[in-house]
């Protein structure tokens, strides 16, 4: 039998091969050898049978190799010397060396004398792989993308299979009609250049997207939720203005999510059209709708196997009621919320199934949660992964669960939190697998590691500070033992400063955050107050829990604060309350600050409120006597991950004790960075005489602020937000009202907690070169002497 080219032959042709082989070597001469032209044809298989129905292999020569020894050849080959081969057994040996790739020929043949000849033709060697014509894509993303290497093994299947490859990425650039022709040119030493002749074809756009059936919404409002747009001249860094079959599926699960989530459950796509014009630039897109009807909630119940998890009581934990509008999304909330309290009672493993009933005479959808509990699950074991730098204990000692402890969604969850709380990590994953028996778990917690030092190097112009030199290092993540050290120098028109901290979250073993601080700092307050203060001192710090949500610390500092009034400034007019502040002074204070939070997120919170509040008392030793009071609170509550909004309030208040008035050092200032659209210092009370800013022993702001979609990919890290600022800051000692000659009231000082409010617009990017952050203002409340501003912005580069 003869099989060639897959094809079989008869036993005249069989008469024939037989003869060849009887003819010996002239098998060897007469035999064609793949050229590599012919290489480019799929490979020729020919397979030569004995005489006899089988025979004996005395000996294997094989000959056509070049690059390939004969010993690699040998060892693919399924035939040894002294094997008893007939044809089945000659079909599978050159199958099987058909298969390795590296032969455009195969040929055996049998010899009266028993030697298996075994003749091939080796798939040429590619020299090198060039593109011709591309223009829109780069010759880097072309060759990352294609199989084919210099180096490699030339087979018809790959290039084709590349060419495959290369539309594909111009189609979803948006040039549906780009064609790739493969071509060879044949180089000696059987070498090939792959040459990819690629023409483009013009860039596919979307002249226009229409709707048909649609009434309950507009078209521009179905637009605004597809990923598609339509092409416009102002698009230039967008590609999704052009036609891809892939996001057009994507887009209409876009728009069933839409309509669903707005109660019309029944909603259907009948046909999506995308026709190309004559001139191949651009389709116009037309989708048929069926609205349905607008559907409320039925009948909401939950249905369990066992009392172990009782049915009632989950109904009550539902976010679902019945004749609310029906949202496909809360389903699968109420899904989230039915795995977590059945987690929280220990089962790791539960399904839950929700079925469906509609009633379209009542327009109502009755939700069946079918809950199927496994076993009470322990904990078999945990596995960290993905930490390269951060060591195993300090991401085990933040998990509230351990290795045999009964699994615990609730505690699971909160260990997350904990996690991503420290800031090491891009991303936190725990999931839970079946361990070792059906009543064992495995927690699997996966981290990505992030950057967790930030490098400060710049120079020019802050909206806060003026000009400003800084260097700065901090790591929060210091060996990877979750040690917080900070090294920071910083030379500005305002502000110089010097300082070192560090802090460890474990100290001694146990639950507790230590920590020191070493400091000196001057301000230059001249263009703000008219005067210079200069702080050198240390600190101890010492925090820990008091649960899972809230947590005490206490500190201790000790400084040396010195006000320098400029020479001759006070010249007896007592037309400033500067002039009695001049002169060094010890503070010595300790104090506490205990914390609350309660949102769902420790990084991007959107539900649930956090509250601090901290004192601090000096006139432990010293030469300053004062309490010092500050209280904040905030609550955020998310309409959807995208609509995020956040009311945030913060009050303070210092008053001295023992006849001690508070010092200009020790006083609130506001504005800059705590109150937008004012200058820092830019509010309360004021010597209007000098213009210095006297700050207050009281403030309290309000802030509201909603987080809106800016539509752009997440990857490109822009979030923005409108914002508005309402708040006071005043109430002075009595004894800075007056002259500091005469004693009669100053008519020149103004302080009178007056109300002060702003607007605008927030911009935070995580750029390549670190945070951004850009604050547009419009100031809508103000007195005729503070100081406002309209644009600021601060940045720090990360490592």
């Amino acid at each position: 039998m003869i099989r060639t080219r897959g094809r079989i032959l008869g036993p005249s042709a069989l008469a024939l091969v037989v003869a060849a082989g009887l003819a010996g070597p002239a098998l060897a001469q007469s035999a064609p050898v793949a050229t590599p032209a012919a290489a480019q044809q799929d490979p020729q298989v020919v397979v030569a049978a004995p005489a006899e129905d089988r025979a004996v292999v005395n000996r294997i020569v094989v000959r056509g190799n070049q690059r390939i020894d004969q010993t690699t050849v040998l060892s693919y080959l399924p035939i040894q010397p002294g094997d008893t081969i007939d044809a089945a057994t000659i079909d599978v040996a050159v199958r099987t060396l058909s298969r390795t790739g590296l032969f455009a020929n195969v040929q055996l043949g049998l010899q009266p004398n028993g030697d298996l000849i075994v003749e091939i033709a080796e798939n040429p060697i590619i020299n090198q792989v060039t593109f011709e014509g591309n223009k829109a894509l780069a010759i880097k993303k072309l060759t990352d993308e294609v199989t084919i290497k210099p180096r490699g093994i030339y087979t018809r299947a790959r290039v084709q299979e590349d060419v495959g490859k290369i539309v594909e990425l111009y189609r979803l650039s948006g040039r549906i009609s780009a064609t790739v022709t493969p071509k060879l040119v044949q180089l000696d030493q059987n070498r090939v250049d792959v040459v990819f002749e690629i023409d483009e074809g013009p860039e596919t756009g979307v002249a226009a997207i229409a709707f048909l059936g649609n009434t309950a919404f507009s078209d521009s409002d179905l637009r605004e939720v597809m990923v598609t747009k339509e092409s416009s001249w102002w698009r230039l860094f967008s590609s999704n203005d052009n036609y891809d079959p892939n996001r057009l599926d994507y887009d209409r699960e876009q728009l069933r999510k839409f309509y669903t989530n707005r109660g019309y459950y029944d909603f259907r796509i009948l046909s999506s059209v995308a026709e190309l014009k004559p001139d191949n630039s651009a389709f116009g897109m037309t989708l048929t709708l069926d609205e349905g009807d607008r559907y409320n909630f039925g009948e909401v119940k939950v249905v369990t196997e066992s009392d172990r998890l009782n049915a009632d009581f989950l109904t009550r934990l539902l976010p679902i009621r019945t004749g609310d509008l029906y949202e496909s999304d809360r389903i699968q909330s109420a899904v989230d919320t039915l795995t977590f309290a059945a987690g929280s009672a220990g089962y790791a493993f539960v399904e839950i199934n929700p079925t469906y009933r509609a009633n379209p005479e009542t327009d109502q959808v009755d939700v069946t949660f079918n809950v199927k509990e496994g076993q009470r699950v322990y904990i078999d074991r945990i596995n960290v992964v993905g930490n390269t730098r951060t060591l195993d204990s300090v991401i085990r000692r933040e998990l509230m669960v351990g290795e045999g402890d009964a699994f615990n969604r609730s505690l699971v969850e909160r260990s997350r939190n904990n996690l991503r709380a420290l800031g090491f990590f891009k991303d936190v994953k725990i999931e839970e697998t079946r361990g070792s028996a059906p009543d064992r778990s495995i927690v699997n917690v996966t981290v990505e590691e992030q950057p967790t030092g930030e490098l400060s190097v710049g120079a020019g112009f802050s909206s806060v500070d003026s000009f400003v030199l800084n260097l700065g290092i901090t790591e929060r993540n210091f060996r990877g033992r979750g040690q917080n050290f900070v090294a920071r120098a910083e030379w500005g028109s305002l502000r110089q400063q010097i300082d070192f901290r560090f802090t460890e979250p474990k100290f001694l073993g146990r639950d507790l955050r230590a920590g020191f601080d070493l400091f000196h700092t001057r301000y230059d307050l001249s263009e703000y107050s008219s005067y210079d203060y200069r702080s050198t001192g240390g600190g101890l710090r010492l925090s820990y829990p008091l649960n899972g949500y809230s947590s005490f610390s206490v500190r201790y500092f000790l400084k040396s604060d010195e006000v320098i009034i400029p020479s001759g400034y006070c010249n007896g007019t007592g037309s400033s309350a500067l002039c009695d502040q001049a002169g060094s002074f010890m503070n010595s204070s300790a104090g506490y600050t205990l914390l609350v939070n309660r949102t769902n997120d420790p990084v991007r919170p959107t539900r649930g409120w956090s509250a601090s509040l901290r004192q601090d008392f000096a006139g432990i030793g010293g030469d300053v006597n004062y309490l010092k009071t500050e209280a904040d609170a905030s609550w955020y509550h998310g309409f959807s991950p995208r609509w995020v909004v956040s009311l945030q309030g913060s009050t303070g208040y210092v008053s001295g004790w023992n006849g001690d008035p508070i010092r200009i050092n020790d006083r609130f200032f506001k504005g800059g960075n705590t109150f937008r659209g004012f200058e820092t210092a830019g509010m309360g009370a004021r010597d209007l005489t000098t213009t210095d800013a006297l700050g207050g022993n009281f403030y309290a702001i309000g802030t509201v602020e909603l987080t809106v979609p800016n539509y752009l990919p997440e990857e490109y890290g822009i979030k923005t937000s409108l914002f508005a600022d309402v708040g006071t800051l005043g109430m002075l000692d009595d004894r800075y009202m007056v002259n500091s000659v005469t004693g009669q009231p100053n008519p020149n000082i103004v302080d009178n907690l007056a109300l002060r409010a702003a607007a605008g617009v927030s911009i935070h990017w995580r750029s390549p070169m670190g945070p951004i952050r850009f604050d547009l203002s419009k100031v809508l409340s103000k007195e005729d002497y503070d100081k406002t501003e309209t644009f600021r912005f601060s940045t720090s580069t990360q490592f």
